[in-house]
């Protein structure tokens, strides 16, 4: 793996003695790993009916079915019920030039996409199609996109998520993975308007659940009777701040259910006259909003992250995987931190995640190494990755970094020594900082061969030229004006 991202004095992951079986498959565009499938419009069709009989029982009238893009922005097509079988064998018309959206609206055009020209098709995935609790008669399904002829389009980003999943279950691996939704509540008002908070309470208080219990318990009940198993949910550090976990799953169904929950979060909210901001900076100098993403590795049944000879019980097999994850880390941040307001969020000593580093329960460390309770390490021992935001779309960010995990697993590394502590109380050096901008992250992931070939060159140029244009456009804003620009896009 080339992380392209070496600086001298830098701890950097070491590799383990052997080379990779040359027969193990890479995590890349090619990867080893069978594309998706054409589509199979008959059983897509019999699927959707099913659906559809389903659903209209429910009093769904019609389906909203989303994408992210590149900028992090859900975009939309909905159809009627009526429409669904339709739909789900034929698609729904959407333009490639989306790939190029910033998240102003801002149309820009990459090597390979953009432009005025083509169209792709929309396929809602059937298996996931879920009643909106909290906007009757309507249900929700994220799509995959396709060419009009069938085949998979090169910069869907939830194929190149499959693809990456598909990559580990060819070495016999699975993952398990969640991200955690935070959020600042609002009063509503109107546009340009400085936030004003529902609730003064202190952070972490019981007066803030005290406050807007009954808000929180319609988000709690309409992301139960839309089948998530909330683990969690409680006030957060800044003015109005709240965060809800929910139960893990696959890679690509955690990066679907965030799109859900965040989107029910904000029907609910919208009915207590509240308005939602994800932003990772609300407001200039503040605790911003993070999307923290935790995984852990599997084969045959055992958490890898358990009962190994490795620190803290890792085996070799997720000890390389982290290590490869932890090595890629200031590329992966244009996919996990994907607005330069991100950057605003991403400061030490706030539990951001600022510094390359690992540590058991350290949430100053990039990377956490979270065990678990004695009794529950065997199921609960997972990595989590703390300097990603909600800014992000959650299938270029789960992808990334399982093929980021995947390269440091075939390269048998070893992750560099523990940091116990704050980071930013160390010697000046001892410690490698993540990128402090965007500039530093793209110019790490221009070097990146890693997500290069993972992500292949049309995804792989979309993503830079949205990134590129967002720098330049908010290269001479102040903090508090790139926090007010960005607060209500996200």
């Amino acid at each position: 793996m080339s992380t392209g991202t070496v600086t001298a004095g830098h701890p950097e992951p070491t590799p383990r003695p052997g080379p990779a079986a040359a027969s193990e498959p890479s995590a890349g565009s090619g990867g080893g790993a069978a594309p998706p499938p054409r589509i199979d419009r008959a059983e897509r069709g019999e699927r959707a009916q099913v659906a559809v009989d389903r659903l209209r029982t429910a009093g769904v009238e019609a389906v909203a079915v989303t994408w992210v893009d590149n900028a992090g922005v859900a975009r939309v097509k909905a159809v009627p019920l009526g429409g669904l079988v339709h739909a789900a064998q034929w698609g729904v018309g959407t333009a490639p030039c989306f790939d190029v959206f910033l998240a102003d609206d801002t149309i820009v055009t990459s090597p390979l996409i953009g432009g005025p020209t083509g169209d792709l098709r929309l396929y809602p995935d059937v298996e996931r199609i879920v009643p909106l609790a909290a906007q009757p008669g309507w249900a929700w399904a994220p799509g995959d996109r396709y060419t009009q002829g069938g085949a998979p389009h090169p910069g869907c980003q939830r194929l190149f998520a499959r693809r990456t999943v598909a990559a580990a279950a060819a070495r016999g691996l699975t993952l398990k993975a969640g991200i955690e939704i935070e959020w600042v509540a609002a009063l509503a008002g109107p546009p340009g308007e400085e936030p004003r908070y529902p609730t003064a309470g202190p952070a972490y208080g019981m007066q803030r659940l005290t406050e807007l219990s009954d808000y929180l318990r319609d988000v709690l009940r309409a992301l139960g009777e839309q089948g998530l198993t909330v683990l969690q949910i409680h006030p957060e550090y800044a003015a109005g701040q709240f965060e809800v976990s929910v139960a893990p799953e696959g890679p690509v169904e955690a990066a679907d259910t965030s799109v859900l929950i965040r989107q029910t979060i904000r029907a609910v909210s919208a009915r207590h006259g509240l308005r939602v901001s994800f932003a990772p900076a609300v407001e200039a100098g503040g605790v911003g909003n993070g999307g923290h993403l935790h995984l852990s590795l599997w084969r045959d049944g055992r958490n890898l992250a358990h009962g190994g000879p490795g620190p803290h019980g890792l085996t070799a097999e997720a000890e390389g995987f982290l290590a490869g994850v932890l090595g890629a880390l200031p590329e992966l941040l244009v996919l996990g931190c994907s607005s330069p307001a991100g950057y605003l969020r991403l400061v030490p000593s706030h539990w951001a995640g600022a510094y390359r580093c690992w540590g058991l329960e350290n949430r100053e460390a990039a990377l956490r190494l979270v065990t678990g309770s004695t009794g529950e390490r065997a199921s609960a021992a997972n990595a989590e990755i703390k300097c990603f935001d909600a800014t992000a779309n959650p299938y270029l960010a789960v992808g990334g970094v399982l093929a980021a995990g995947l390269a440091g697993l075939d390269q048998r590394l070893a992750l560099p020594p523990e940091f116990t502590g704050d980071p930013a109380q160390a010697a000046p050096g001892a410690v490698p900082r993540l990128p402090t901008g965007p500039g530093e992250a793209l110019a790490a992931y221009r070097r990146s061969a890693l997500l290069r070939e993972a992500l292949g060159e049309p995804l792989y140029g979309a993503v830079l030229a949205v990134r590129e244009a967002e720098r330049e456009q908010y290269a001479g804003a102040t903090p508090e004006e790139l926090a007010a620009a960005t607060r209500w896009r996200y």
